[in-house]
C-alpha cells in the first residue's frame, strides 16, 4: 500500500497556506505585533498572552479555508 497520495494531498494543502494567509495580513499582523509586545524587553513570553489576536488569526485562516477542507 502506498502512501503517496497523501502525500500529494498534503503538499497541495500546504501550497495553499501563503495565499490564505496573505488573505489574513491584517490579523497575522496584529498577533505578531502583539507577541513583539509581549515578549519584548525583559518581559517573558506567558501563554495566552495574545489569545484573541491568535483567534482571530485562526478563525480568518478557517473561514479562508473553507468548510471541511482540513
Amino acid at each position: 500500500m502506498s502512501g503517496r497520495g497523501v502525500w500529494l494531498r498534503t503538499r497541495a494543502r500546504l501550497r495553499r497556506f501563503p495565499a490564505l494567509l496573505a488573505g489574513c495580513g491584517e490579523q497575522a499582523a496584529a498577533y505578531g505585533r502583539c507577541v513583539a509586545a509581549a515578549a519584548g524587553g525583559t518581559a517573558e513570553l506567558r501563554r495566552d498572552a495574545c489569545l484573541e489576536e491568535f483567534r482571530a488569526l485562526r478563525d480568518c485562516i478557517a473561514r479562508a479555508v473553507g468548510p471541511g477542507a482540513g
